[in-house]
């Protein structure tokens, strides 16, 4: 019986290219591990009214951890529109698949490496190296929409003297989305920051949010903050408004080392720092909880792209390196880091985006020459 047991979730698009060049890597590395394929993404929303099957949810269940490559996703009325003649009218409404899991399976932390390699020619500045934990399960993607607003929720909403100047609004000319914050959400993202930082002996936390105007949101995250923090005194905090935080970090990129924030502004802030180390093409992911992960690289589908091999796989390659290393796989996990970090050293093998001619899998045969 193999050591590890995935679930391989190619999903639409450049998903299934990235995928693919994902899987030369892992059977030249030999991984130990059985690796089950499921469904998941337009296709089925589109035919079935579901992009996140429940057969692929028992699959998950019934494995170690998720190797995903990516999915379509489309705002309400557009998905409404795809979906096939007999399922419209029926109400049906489009859930993203990966949120869903997010919260399914409880992975409250997204980690994000945007790790400058040396030889990027997409890089913004050597030597950037920073690490960020976005809290994954809570805050305006938690889900909790409405629109147009029930009676109930707007009478709640009506006792709070900032909502006067909305009186004359009708309910179905007003939307509301919670932003929802919880002391164990934010303890536990701010937790697992410091249990990086103390690790892998890093130089410093930041916490990135906006408490001086979302009182008591980002105001529960600071505080929750300022006293984990306090368990750790070895490693200095910063705290920083997520606007002023942007401009930093375009600034002074090298100052900055562990950044964590919640689950919107940490999303706005990884992919700020994915293009300062050459864009999506680098940007990994793992949505990590207690007992499961699902890894997947942060770009989209891409759907101009699907079947070409064009894409840049090296996020998806990265993404890897990081289920290696959750897997206990380390001295795996480090010869695969070393193996992309020679080909982009190398320039001999690039996609499109990096100036070369080279396809997805190329790229992917290249990094396996070196292991």
């Amino acid at each position: 019986m193999a050591k590890h047991k995935i679930a391989v979730l190619p999903g639409d698009g450049v998903g299934a290219d990235v995928t693919e060049a994902a899987m030369i890597v892992l059977e030249k590395i030999k991984l130990d591990a059985e690796y089950l394929y499921g469904d998941v993404g337009w296709e089925f929303w589109c035919k079935d009214g579901e992009p996140l099957p429940e057969r692929t949810v028992d699959l998950l269940r019934s494995t170690d951890c998720c190797l995903f490559g990516a999915i379509t996703s489309k705002p309400k009325q557009e998905a409404a529109a795809e979906l096939c003649p007999e399922l419209k009218g029926k109400g049906l409404v489009y859930r993203s698949p990966i949120v869903r899991l997010r919260q399914l399976f409880d992975l409250y932390t997204n980690l994000r490496p945007c790790k400058a390699y040396p030889g990027n020619p997409l890089v913004y500045k050597e030597g950037i190296d920073l690490v960020i934990f976005r809290e994954n399960t809570e805050g305006l993607y938690a889900g909790i929409e409405w629109h147009p607003v029930p009676e109930n929720i707007r009478a709640a909403v009506d006792t709070h003297p900032n909502a006067r100047k909305f009186a004359d609004t009708a309910n179905d000319d007003m939307a509301i989305s919670v932003r929802l914050f919880t002391r164990k959400g934010c303890q536990r993202i701010i937790r697992a920051a410091f249990e990086f930082a103390k690790r892998y002996n890093r130089r410093s936390v930041t916490v990135i949010e906006k408490p001086n105007v979302i009182r008591e949101t980002s105001g529960l995250m600071i505080r929750e903050a300022r006293k984990i923090a306090a368990e750790y005194p070895d490693i200095p905090m910063w705290e920083a408004n997520v606007d002023a935080m942007a401009m930093w970090l375009l600034k002074n990129p090298l100052d900055y080392d562990i950044l964590v924030a919640s689950n919107m502004f940490g999303d706005i802030i990884s992919d700020l720092c994915g293009q300062l180390v050459g864009g999506l093409g680098f940007a990994a992911s793992a949505n990590i909880g207690d007992d499961y992960a699902l890894f997947e690289p942060t770009h989209g589908s891409a759907p101009k792209y699907a079947g070409q091999y064009k894409v840049n796989p090296t996020a998806m390659l990265i993404t890897t390196k990081l289920m290696l290393d959750w897997l206990g796989e380390h001295d795996m996990a480090t010869a695969l880091d070393e193996a992309i970090a020679a080909v982009i050293a190398e320039g001999k093998v690039r996609t499109y985006d990096m100036g070369g001619t080279n396809t997805t899998l190329e790229v992917a045969q290249a990094v396996a020459e070196k292991l």
